[in-house]
C-alpha cells in the first residue's frame, strides 16, 4: 500500500494513553511528520478492526499493552506536495497553482482514549523516542494543533471517568 501520493485516503488509528496524569507521546522516525512528537499510532491492516489496530500499533511502537476505551476524535490529515514556484503572481495563478498540487499524504485518523494495561515503555518500529509527558510540559513538544486538541480531549475524558 502506497503511503506517499496514495490513490485513496488511508485509515489510521492512534491511541492517547493517559497514566498517572501523564500522556504518552512518541517522536516519529518516518514521514509524514518525521522527527516530530505525536500520538502513537499507524495504519489499520486489512481485516483488522479499528480498536485492534490501535492495540497492535501501540504495542509495536511503544512496547505497551493498552485497552482502547472510546473514540475521542476522527479527522483527516491531508498534506500536499510543495507547490512549484512560478514567477507570476495573480489571483488566477494562485488558484491554478493550488489545483496543480498533488496530495502527498491523506489519512483518515481515528484516535482512541486508551488505558494502560501493562508493559515497559521501549520505543520500537518507526519511533525514535517515547515519553510520558505532564500536561504542563506539552508546549515543549510542539504538537500539531490537532494532536494537542486530541490530547486535551483525552485528559478531559479521563477526568470525567474519575468523577463518575
Amino acid at each position: 500500500m502506497k503511503r506517499e501520493f496514495p490513490d485513496h485516503p488511508l485509515v489510521g488509528v492512534g491511541g492517547v494513553v493517559i497514566h498517572r496524569d501523564r500522556v504518552l507521546l512518541i517522536r516519529r522516525g518516518g514521514e509524514p511528520l518525521k522527527g516530530e512528537w505525536s500520538i502513537p499510532g499507524g495504519l489499520v491492516e486489512l481485516g483488522e478492526e479499528l480498536a485492534e489496530g490501535a492495540r497492535r500499533e501501540l504495542l509495536e511502537e511503544t512496547g505497551l499493552e493498552v485497552e482502547p476505551l472510546e473514540v475521542i476524535a476522527v479527522f483527516d490529515r491531508i498534506m500536499y506536495e510543495a507547490p512549484k514556484q512560478r514567477p507570476r503572481s495573480t489571483a488566477s495563478t494562485a488558484r491554478a497553482s493550488q489545483q496543480r498540487r498533488r496530495v502527498r499524504y491523506h489519512y483518515v485518523i481515528v484516535d482512541y482514549a486508551c488505558r494502560l494495561k501493562r508493559g515497559r515503555l521501549s520505543p520500537a518500529s518507526d519511533v525514535v523516542d517515547a515519553r510520558w509527558v505532564r500536561r504542563e510540559d506539552l508546549p515543549e513538544y510542539h504538537l500539531t494543533e490537532m494532536a494537542a486538541s486530541v490530547v486535551r480531549r483525552a485528559f478531559e475524558f479521563f477526568e470525567k471517568r474519575k468523577r463518575h
